[in-house]
């Protein structure tokens, strides 16, 4: 009787499991639908023809004749390709700055001694807790204050530095055994060798997570060069499609303004596809102490 009653709990016990998976992965593909969707037209209306597009009283979910003649016209009918470029430098040249800017913040507050440094470092954390638009106004007035408005300096500059990449790296520079330091510096190591052939190979996943968000940020950076920049030679793209939309091809020909969206969000999925365990064990590693 008792054999017979285990086998019955351990039945229902499997058929419970079973039906508990059915419908997790239910729900997870329901939300992947729904997340991946707007991608999904996005790209469907890029490769639709412009009398297809505009054609349609009721919006089709496929087409069987896809043309690239929207990507085309999206390099040729505006300037994208210096929207690109522009885009690369100063996503290349802020986060080379900020990189330099966070590793030596986050290796003086981790290791270095020096008179106040919680009480700092307590109301450098501080500042996270200050809204960005209050950031941006000040940002603003001093920008324009020192004549760099429609300059790669005056789009860089603001975004240099970051509490959040600071506090992240100190965090993980902390993790490593102070008495390799102690050790070190009894050597005759100076701090700056011992950073760049202990510490930073040690740290590599959490910095590789920095340099890659950072980059993500830059490349959908929106406010700040929408706010500095009037002169079309210094649009990034986020900015730039705002321009076709506004007084470009965009309110009229959709497709050719999808393709043109689709183009400029295509390096950030590949970066974040290529490198998505990274990012996620950088964060990881970053935030566990101990």
């Amino acid at each position: 009787m008792n054999e017979n009653a285990n086998k019955k709990l351990e039945r229902q016990a499997v058929r419970n499991e079973r039906i508990r998976k059915v419908v997790i992965y239910f729900l997870l593909t329901l939300w992947a639908i729904l997340v991946l969707f707007p991608f999904y037209w996005m790209l469907l209306t890029s490769v639709k023809g412009y009398g297809a597009y505009n054609s349609e009283y009721v919006p089709r979910f496929f087409t069987l004749s896809p043309t690239f003649e929207n990507y085309v016209t999206a390099f040729t009918a505006v300037s994208l390709g210096r929207y690109f470029f522009n885009t690369f430098v100063f996503t290349v040249l802020t986060t080379l700055l900020m990189m330099v800017v966070v590793i030596l913040s986050a290796f003086a507050f981790a290791r270095l001694d020096f008179k106040g440094k919680d009480i700092v470092f307590s109301l450098f954390l501080s500042l996270m807790m200050i809204p960005n638009e209050l950031v941006i106004i000040t940002n603003y007035v001093t920008i324009t204050n020192l004549d760099l408005r429609n300059t790669f300096m005056g789009l860089i500059l603001p975004s240099v530095t970051s509490v959040f990449y600071i506090y992240l790296l100190k965090e993980n520079f902390e993790q490593i055994p102070e008495e390799l330091y102690k050790a070190a510096k009894v050597d005759g190591t100076s701090d700056f060798r011992y950073l760049w052939k202990v510490m930073l190979p040690i740290s590599r996943p959490t910095i590789v997570t920095i340099t890659i968000l950072k980059v993500i940020e830059c490349w959908n950076s929106y406010v700040w060069p929408r706010l500095i920049t009037d002169d079309s030679n210094y649009f990034l793209v986020s900015n730039g499609i705002q321009e076709i939309r506004e007084n470009g091809f965009g309110r009229e020909n959709v497709p050719a303004m999808m393709a043109a969206v689709v183009v400029i969000s295509v390096p950030l999925v590949v970066l974040f596809l290529i490198f998505r365990h990274k990012i996620m064990a950088g964060v990881a590693r970053g935030g566990t102490k101990g």
